[in-house]
């Protein structure tokens, strides 16, 4: 197994969104916003080669927004894309067999599909299978008035219309030391990819973990549409990742790329040792 980094572009966030009732005087010195209010944030996704089986987990948002959603979001794909930087690792979408796509929020699922020059939207990896969990598929297909700004059927529906939908159910084993665990807090049926790799566990934190500012535990976004549950399933997660010395992939720190986790004399959860995925 090999595995690898994938930026697909950088976007932004409502700093005060992102980290719930943290009062802004503590979260603004962790990651300083922009004029706008506005934290950095990367959309990081990981590729796992295994045997014959080329596995992307996450696919950020695509191309298919028009330029108020880019503003709004600060959307910047100056630097990497999802396709540039398949082809710099030596691959392209033809190559890629799986994508497991966490949930289905639009930075996210939104490079699932492409939108072809005649305004057809296809799926953008055209061998693939891609992964959900049932209880999320049916949740974004009934939004709350919470999420529902997240989620754009574009991003989702062409992949069941082309029959490479494969809707899974619950934690599982997906592929050999390829396994999905399953949150509820963020939005229904969330799953966190969790890969023994080199005789270590690395955990796709998604957005139960999406920064490593976000370790301590009260530090949970206000977008979470169960909060109390996300505050229960960090405190679930929290202590493996210290004991195990699990390596904690961040999907939107912008300047963290993996990290394990450390707990204080006092109890506080925070980041550890700090360093990129090909130094493992």
């Amino acid at each position: 197994m090999r595995l690898y980094v994938v930026e697909t572009g950088r976007f932004a966030l409502d700093g005060g969104a992102m980290f719930g009732v943290v009062p802004w005087t503590l979260w603004s010195k962790l990651i300083p916003p922009d004029e706008r209010n506005r934290i950095p944030m990367a959309m990081r996704a990981l590729l796992i080669e295994s045997g014959d089986r080329l596995v992307l987990v996450d696919v950020g948002v695509g191309h298919k927004y028009t330029p108020k959603f880019a503003d709004l979001y600060a959307i910047d794909h100056s630097q990497h894309t999802l396709e540039g930087e398949l082809a710099r690792l030596g691959f392209s979408v033809e190559d890629v067999t799986d994508v497991i796509l966490t949930h289905l929020h639009f930075d996210h699922a939104g490079g699932s599909t492409r939108r072809l020059a005649d305004g057809r939207v296809v799926p953008t990896f055209p061998k693939a299978r891609y992964y959900v969990q049932r209880s999320h598929w049916e949740w974004a297909h009934r939004p709350n008035p919470r999420e529902r700004a997240s989620f754009f059927p574009e991003n989702y529906d062409p992949l069941s219309e082309s029959g490479q939908l494969v809707l899974v159910e619950g934690p599982q084993e997906l592929l050999p030391g390829v396994h999905l665990r399953v949150v509820h807090g963020h939005t229904e049926g969330q799953q966190l990819v969790q890969v023994r790799y080199k005789n270590r566990w690395l955990l796709y934190g998604a957005d139960l973990f999406p920064t490593s500012a976000h370790l301590p535990l009260p530090y949970v976004m206000a977008y979470d549409v169960r909060p109390l549950v996300t505050l229960e399933e960090r405190q679930h997660f929290l202590p493996w990742l210290v004991e195990e010395e699990v390596i904690v992939f961040y999907e939107h720190d912008a300047q963290v790329e993996c990290s394990t986790v450390q707990r204080t004399a006092e109890g506080r959860y925070e980041r550890g040792l700090t360093f990129r995925l090909s130094e493992i």
